[in-house]
């Protein structure tokens, strides 16, 4: 049984930076094409972060590049996302997903893509 479990969320002020966790458990990361998605209420969900651990390669949506870095532990097999100076634009669920299929890109982003997902951890931010 495939798991992913976030955390690190919290309420913070503007300005201010998070490091959301995602733990996998029931499988390990391997050759993985893994995400982070966030969802804001009343929005539809939005691929923020991509990492596809064959090559490394990692694709980041416009409105948090710079702010925002995808990163992985393959020996605790946890997958995080480092969130900088944070805006209150940034409210929101925050999820992680994960797939076995390769992708890149673009690809990376688009949740219908990722067959396992977290629970989610909520990030909060005031101004």
């Amino acid at each position: 049984q495939v798991q992913l479990v976030e955390s690190g969320g919290g309420s913070v002020q503007a300005g201010g930076s998070l490091r959301l966790s995602c733990k996998a458990s029931g499988y390990t990361y391997g050759r993985y094409s893994l995400g982070w998605f966030r969802q804001a209420p009343g929005k539809g969900r939005e691929g923020v972060a991509g990492l596809q651990t064959a090559d490394g390669h990692r694709v980041y949506a416009n409105s948090v590049k710079g702010r925002f870095t995808i990163s992985q532990d393959n020996a605790k097999n946890t997958l995080y996302l480092q969130i900088a100076n944070l805006k209150p634009e940034d409210t929101a669920m925050y999820y992680c997903a994960a797939d076995p299929r390769y992708y890149v890109d673009d690809r990376l982003l688009r949740d219908e893509a990722y067959r396992y997902w977290g629970q989610g951890t909520q990030v909060t931010v005031s101004s």
